[in-house]
């Protein structure tokens, strides 16, 4: 099979198929055929983003709902698929983070079913336009990674490896068939796994390094999700400035007087060239949030004038940035 992703048309997903006798799906959603919505009376669910994820166990769909969260899903793990249209339900009413919303479908749920293009229908049938992502890999890569975990397939039974390889490939083959997107994990890593999902449905943005330039007292101790700490104590504490002691270094005066001592503009230029060459290794390696924490005496003086340079010196460079400040007022 074609490493490579394989994208297919909503047109593949047999519209006759799934509801057997016109009731079958609606009823394992949970109501019957009357209940269905006419055509000329569906939502309009056009804000809403809905994925449904499913495969072969050990073909990746952890790795796929965590990549998911990182580009912002909301993602239901482990969901029976009779929930499945009270779940779409729900996210649609809710809006906000949950306008996009991933469904994880588990074969070793007892609420699963093979008739899974039947809740898809259902799911069309109340005006959402859900897309079904299949992971699948070949036999001999997913039995070395059951091994190197040394776990037991969830329908392996009493048999062998192999034999549950193949009762869950008989159930899941409709599922297979009929998948909008089908991405064959054999040959690909977590982090290109990864990648892979968030090129189809992050865009560009998602996958940028986002940067927090944090501000904070190092007499408050250290940020603790902090991945640079700069130190700004090497800088005169406009603290033993009267006339600039209870103002921070959000303000025009403090800001000026900070930024202007020696050292000070080569001490950001310095940080923000360090940054900008690396946030592109970061972002292949998966990270998409960085701290970079700059610290002074009590976070009110130098490190908030700093921050906020640092800052701003980023978003000139085109890497995502915010300064926030940790430990201001707090005095």
């Amino acid at each position: 099979m074609d490493e490579e992703t394989q994208t297919r048309t909503g047109e593949a997903i047999d519209a006759g198929a799934g509801l057997a006798g016109g009731t079958g799906g609606a009823g394992a959603l949970g109501g019957t055929a009357k209940d269905v919505i006419a055509p000329q009376h569906l939502p309009d669910r056009a804000e809403s983003d809905l994925v449904i994820i499913t495969g072969v166990s050990g073909g990746g769909r952890s790795t796929v709902a965590r990549a998911l969260e990182n580009v912002g899903y909301y993602v239901v793990d482990n969901l029976p698929q009779a929930l499945m249209l009270d779940m779409a339900e729900l996210a649609s009413q809710a809006g906000g983070a949950a306008r996009r919303t991933a469904m994880v479908l588990d074969v070793r749920s007892r609420a699963f079913s093979t008739d899974l293009s039947g809740a898809v229908k259902a799911l069309k049938e109340r005006g959402f336009h859900p897309r079904v992502v299949f992971l699948d890999a070949d036999n001999d890569v997913l039995i070395r990674r059951f091994e190197s975990v040394r776990r037991a397939h969830p329908l392996q039974a009493g048999g062998r490896l192999a034999d549950g390889i193949a009762a869950e490939r008989a159930l899941l083959q409709q599922a297979r068939d009929e998948a909008d997107v089908l991405i064959d994990t054999s040959h690909l890593n977590v982090n290109q796994l990864r990648n892979r999902v968030e090129e189809l449905f992050g865009g560009e943005d998602a996958r940028r390094l986002r940067v927090t330039v944090l501000s904070f007292g190092f007499k408050y101790g250290l940020p603790p999700d902090s991945d640079f700490v700069l130190d700004a104590r090497f800088l005169p504490n406009p603290y033993w400035i009267p006339e600039l002691r209870d103002h921070s270094g959000l303000e025009p005066e403090v800001s000026r007087y900070v930024l202007g001592q020696h050292g000070a503009a080569s001490f950001i230029e310095t940080y923000a060239r360090l940054i900008n060459a690396t946030a592109p290794g970061f972002e292949r390696e998966g990270k998409r949030y960085l701290t970079v924490a700059v610290g002074c005496t009590g976070g009110k003086h130098r490190s908030v004038a700093i921050a906020e340079e640092l800052s701003r010196r980023l978003q000139d460079q085109r890497v995502v940035a915010t300064a926030l400040h940790r430990d201001l007022g707090r005095e």
